[in-house]
């Protein structure tokens, strides 16, 4: 196992290494760079730029250099754990994302977990009810989740307590307590804000856990060892948690790869739509921006999760399915 862990870090290495020259690339493509922008906007509004000014500007934010040239001072500084100062809030990256990162990594994790407790049971019950009145109506309930985005459900919930309600939702806190120190109540506060993100984010998840752990536990109750042991007597309960229910969470598991760099992310247009102080919006303004530090940045972050996502998805498949192995298990 030792062998095939540090063989999969050497290719995530590689893999980042590329990632980073690729994704910086790409943050460069669209015509101008944010100077130009900037220099627009003063022209807009009246400023006079001169080309003194404009080279002093250059300079300053080290947009002078060749696009490679760029790229090498970013990913030499990265690899010293600086990444580098924002162009658009003029703040060091690593203080932008640690800003947003306990409240999205707040929000995600919860709704993580109000996902698989809620799926988990559901989708046995499913699996083991099948075309059952009940599992009609959480296949129902399910498609629906799936087919409305998440963005037009928080539009709705949104109408639906302020209307009835007198709730604004917009937003982790209230207004007494945005720019207040942590404390008991900003705590509370939070938590009377937390159920309508939660519900929107953890709709279409709860909804795909529970269709993917029905068909797969369905297909793992139609094979032969679950009807031998049927046969031999064995207690249901112990018939079905004992090998269907873990074979069934492989496809859930599998998608582990996904969640980290989902739960650093956020969900952006849920996000912009609650008002919700999380990463995705900085991201998407950063590339609208063309931020390329801090864009670049993000994307470095958010790959590297995913990377290491897939190989901690990898060692739990293995650790609950003995059937999966590693590749010099199978030659040995």
């Amino acid at each position: 196992m030792l062998h095939y862990i540090v063989r999969r870090i050497i290719f995530m290495a590689v893999l980042l290494l590329v990632l980073s020259l690729v994704s910086f690339l790409i943050i460069q493509l669209p015509p101008g760079d944010y100077l130009s922008t900037m220099i627009q906007n003063m022209r807009n509004l009246g400023m006079t730029v001169d080309d003194e000014m404009i080279r002093a500007l250059e300079d300053r934010y080290g947009l002078d250099k060749p696009v490679m040239l760029q790229y090498l001072k970013w990913f030499g500084n990265l690899l010293q754990g600086d990444m580098g100062r924002s162009f658009q809030w003029n703040e060091e990256v690593t203080d932008l994302i640690l800003e947003r990162l306990a409240l999205t990594v707040t929000i995600s994790v919860a709704s993580l977990i109000l996902v698989y407790v809620l799926a988990v049971p559901i989708g046995i019950y499913s699996a083991t009810h099948p075309y059952s009145p009940a599992d009609y109506v959480f296949t129902v309930a399910g498609f629906i989740g799936l087919a409305t985005p998440n963005f037009l459900l928080a539009l709705i919930l949104m109408y639906l307590t302020f209307t009835h309600l007198g709730w604004s939702v917009g937003g982790l806190f209230s207004r007494d307590y945005v720019l207040e120190p942590w404390s008991i109540g900003k705590v509370i506060d939070l938590l009377k804000h937390l159920p309508i993100p939660l519900i929107v984010i953890g709709t279409a998840g709860t909804a795909e856990i529970i269709r993917i752990l029905r068909g797969s536990l369905l297909d793992e109750l139609a094979k032969q060892y679950v009807i031998t042991a049927r046969a031999k007597g064995l207690r249901e309960g112990v018939i079905l948690f004992k090998y269907p229910v873990r074979l069934a969470l492989n496809p859930i598991i599998s998608t582990i790869g996904y969640l980290l760099p989902a739960i650093v992310a956020g969900e952006t247009l849920v996000s912009i739509v609650l008002s919700l102080p999380t990463i995705g919006p900085l991201l998407l303004r950063a590339l609208q921006a063309q931020d390329m530090y801090l864009a670049g940045s993000m994307v470095m972050l958010l790959s590297g999760l995913a990377m290491l996502g897939t190989l901690v998805s990898d060692l739990m498949l293995v650790s609950i399915d003995p059937r999966i192995r590693f590749e010099n298990e199978a030659r040995a």
